[in-house]
């Protein structure tokens, strides 16, 4: 894993789990751009049936036609009479999805859907830490405050090593927060490792009160909003609270650094404020069909200046707002290029109560930029992908958004 890769993979985890499941083990799994039509099916069917329904509705919603330039039908018998068991149909499912050679299309187990619905909810029951694996080992990257694990005194840099006694040598994250999980009020003891030190810590899991978007003002008069995912179904309200706690200030930051994309109606959503008119973005659909989304107008026009931090975390729908403020000059982009994911994932229920993330189109910029694997250059482009990991006082892309925002506004005041 390259140095680009890991630090995606630690900014995912850290928005996406917060001791919720990770879907998968890497950015481009994690990075999911949803639209919001995922409903549990509890029809039951047996393993075989399952394998052939996903291979229908890929073959029938895929946004490339070839599907990877292969012969489809090939897959189709590929397994008849051999899968008898649930793991029997994960495995030819993953086996089949592979061939197409594309990152984001997955296959979802039962307990991957019931996650995805619990990050769209915002609604988890753990202890209120984010983690990563550093070198193997699982480290804690901070603790939520006023939550269980605040109040057991956990501290960023403790190495959970058992949970419940069953030692986390060799697991993933995932394997480690389906640990931790637990209904409501029950008790899970923790070993940590605090300075070649152990210590075990009881702790009550509580519902974790997951904000999506974070403000402040900063040096008096600038707004500052911190978008961390667009994953949850109450970021949109989020924002809007926001804008109301920064609505006596003179311009506006814009943070999607480490932000790594989620429903594609959120995105939609605040360019929406910012874009009184025109197209937001283009999705090209299969055989080249194109919706163009337009900005609604509804709301009263912002004319604030406005920086936009990125980084090459920020993505999917990181990059439509960004693409978006930038094509029609309404933001100032401050940071690293983009990742570049330029693909629209659905999610399709599947019986079993499993589904499929299955990607339907590719998107273009108001301009017609294709991003994919190349992203968005910012228009000041300075510090690193790391800059949202460091304290404040030495972001230097944040202090250079206060810069450039304190210019505009001085020019602004002058014009008056």
């Amino acid at each position: 894993m390259n140095k680009k890769q890991l630090l995606i993979f630690i900014l995912s985890v850290l928005i996406l789990v917060i001791f919720n499941k990770v879907f998968l083990s890497t950015f481009t799994k994690t990075n999911a751009f949803f639209s919001r039509q995922a409903l549990v099916n509890t029809e039951e069917i047996s393993p075989q049936r399952l394998f052939d329904k996903t291979w229908k509705i890929i073959s029938k919603e895929y946004y490339e036609p070839s599907l990877n330039h292969q012969d489809w039908s090939r897959w189709k018998y590929h397994y008849q009479g051999k899968i008898k068991t649930d793991e029997d149909a994960r495995v030819a499912i993953d086996s089949m999805i592979a061939s197409l050679n594309e990152p984001y299309t997955r296959f979802m187990t039962q307990k991957d859907y019931e996650d995805l619905t619990t990050s769209i909810t915002s609604k988890i029951y753990g202890i209120g830490v984010n983690i990563y694996s550093n070198s193997g080992k699982i480290e804690i990257f901070n603790v939520m405050p006023a939550t269980p694990a605040e109040f057991a005194q956990l501290k960023q840099g403790d190495i959970i090593v058992a949970v419940d006694g069953k030692d986390t040598s060799g697991m993933n994250v995932s394997d480690v927060a389906a640990l931790v999980r637990g209904p409501e009020n029950s008790v899970v003891e923790l070993t940590i490792l605090r300075n070649n030190k152990k210590l075990t810590k009881k702790l009550k899991r509580k519902e974790i009160k997951i904000k999506t978007v974070k403000s402040s003002v900063l040096d008096n008069h600038i707004g500052y909003i911190q978008i961390i995912s667009f994953m949850s179904g109450s970021t949109p309200s989020e924002f809007v609270e926001a804008l109301e706690n920064t609505k006596n200030t003179d311009a506006l930051i814009l943070d999607l650094r480490g932000n790594t994309g989620g429903l594609l109606d959120n995105a939609i959503f605040i360019a929406d404020i910012f874009i009184p008119d025109g197209t937001i973005v283009d999705i090209i659909y299969r055989n080249g069909y194109k919706k163009s989304i337009k900005a609604q107008d509804e709301m009263l026009p912002m004319d604030k200046p406005i920086v936009v931090l990125v980084n090459g975390a920020s993505a999917s729908a990181s990059e439509i707002l960004s693409g978006a403020l930038k094509d029609y000059h309404r933001a100032t982009l401050v940071g690293k290029k983009t990742f570049g994911k330029g693909l629209v994932q659905k999610v399709v229920p599947l019986p079993n109560q499993t589904g499929v993330n299955i990607t339907i189109a590719r998107y273009l910029t108001p301009k017609g930029t294709d991003i994919n694997k190349l992203g968005i250059k910012p228009d000041v482009e300075i510090g690193s992908d790391f800059d949202i990991l460091i304290d404040s006082k030495n972001d230097v892309q944040l202090e250079k958004a206060k810069d450039i925002l304190n210019d505009k506004t001085r020019i602004r005041s002058a014009k008056k």
